[in-house]
């Protein structure tokens, strides 16, 4: 995906959607259970199933809904070391490159970010070697001036937007 055709997809998935109370209960039932069905659904907000079909199926087409995921605990998986990396560049073209990271299993997220950094990157790791292993891939990297890595010790709170 070229540069501009990145930038074209960030503009429309930034821009609002208009969304209605219903659409909204819809998506605050979504995000606590998304394996509901349209049944349960339609329950839950007072509309047919067929209704609450068509309602999720045009959230989808809008991208308010851009997938489906089961919730998974990393520790469970192996995955103890939850570290959030903040990288700072030198260019622009030193931070796209950061993004070839989006493959690996242990990156959860990447982010550009505003203040001392230029991109946060939460990484779950097997251990202390495996992040380890990381952050050196990371200041390998050419026009990478800088990495500073937080651990965290709890999490208190994880999870996605909930609609208003």
């Amino acid at each position: 995906m070229s540069d501009k055709e990145r930038d074209e997809v960030r503009q429309r998935r930034h821009k609002p959607v208009e969304l209605d109370d219903i659409d909204r209960k819809i998506l605050r039932e979504l995000a606590k259970d998304a394996s509901q069905s349209y049944a349960e659904l339609s329950q839950s907000v007072h509309l047919s199933t067929a209704a609450v079909h068509d309602r999720v199926k045009r959230l989808k087409r809008d991208e308010v809904i851009t997938g489906t995921v089961a919730r998974l605990d990393g520790c469970k998986l192996g995955r103890t070391l939850l570290t959030f990396v903040l990288v700072d560049t030198s260019s622009y073209a030193a931070t796209r490159e950061l993004l070839a990271f989006n493959v690996r299993p242990d990156v959860e997220e990447i982010h550009s970010v505003a203040g001392d950094s230029s991109v946060m990157i939460k990484v779950r790791a097997n251990d202390t070697e495996s992040l380890e292993a990381f952050l050196m891939e990371v200041q390998r990297l050419e026009g990478v001036r800088s990495v500073r890595s937080y651990i965290a010790l709890s999490t208190f709170l994880e999870r996605g937007p909930i609609p208003d």
